[in-house]
């Protein structure tokens, strides 16, 4: 049995379940790496800036976000967790919101080490 493709009935409405719970194959963000730093966007719209926050702790980071109309009663609320590789240096990492986007910059930590071919001996 599939899931419905449509908005959740009028009964649904007040549960406080996100309506992207009944969606499939909808992405609401994108990841990809460019210039040395991971970049996160996601999308947030209807969201004020003092409604979201964002948090990192041991590599996973909290993206959490709470908005209520009290004259239409209506709550809307998103979290979602991402996991990086703890090689973000995470004193670096900025966040901006603007026009509904939420785009995060997790700089990746230069290591010591540096990389290197390995022979292969026959």
């Amino acid at each position: 049995m599939a899931l419905p493709r449509t908005a959740p009935s009028s009964w649904m409405q007040n549960l406080d379940f996100p309506s992207r719970l009944f969606e499939t194959g909808s992405t609401d963000y994108e990841l990809y790496e460019e210039d040395d730093e991971f970049v996160l966007s996601v999308e947030l719209p209807g969201f004020d800036p003092e409604e979201i926050t964002a948090s990192w702790d041991d590599g996973v980071l909290n993206i959490a976000a709470e908005h209520s109309d009290e004259q239409r009663g209506e709550r809307r609320t998103y979290h979602r967790r991402f996991r990086f590789p703890k090689s973000v240096a995470d004193e670096q990492i900025t966040a901006e919101y603007m026009n509904g986007i939420l785009k995060v910059r997790l700089p990746v930590q230069e290591t010591a080490v540096s990389g290197r071919e390995i022979e292969i001996e026959d």
